[in-house]
């Protein structure tokens, strides 16, 4: 990963890092085993309870969210923050 630019590089970071190691995203994503939407997803949760528990509003933390996000409507992100994902 050394001659990667910086560019590529971003495109590997690894947002689970708390839960698998950077190589085993890696060939996960070179395999197109991970659910890109899902880690989007958890991602947006984490920055949302985040930002809550900095005594952000909810629709401010919303409003960052979409600035960060601007393909996504503010009821999407509205419905992934406070809708916890499904478990089986």
């Amino acid at each position: 990963m050394e001659n990667l630019n910086v560019e590529q590089q971003q495109q590997y970071t690894n947002p689970l890092a708390d839960l698998i190691s950077n190589e085993i995203y890696e060939a996960l994503m070179s395999r197109e085993l991970i659910n890109e939407t899902s880690v989007r997803d958890r991602e947006i949760r984490r920055k949302f309870r985040e930002m809550r528990a900095n005594k952000m509003s909810a629709g401010d933390a919303i409003d960052v969210l979409r600035e960060e996000y601007p393909y996504l409507q503010f009821d999407t992100i509205r419905k992934i923050v406070y809708n916890s994902p499904k478990k089986n």
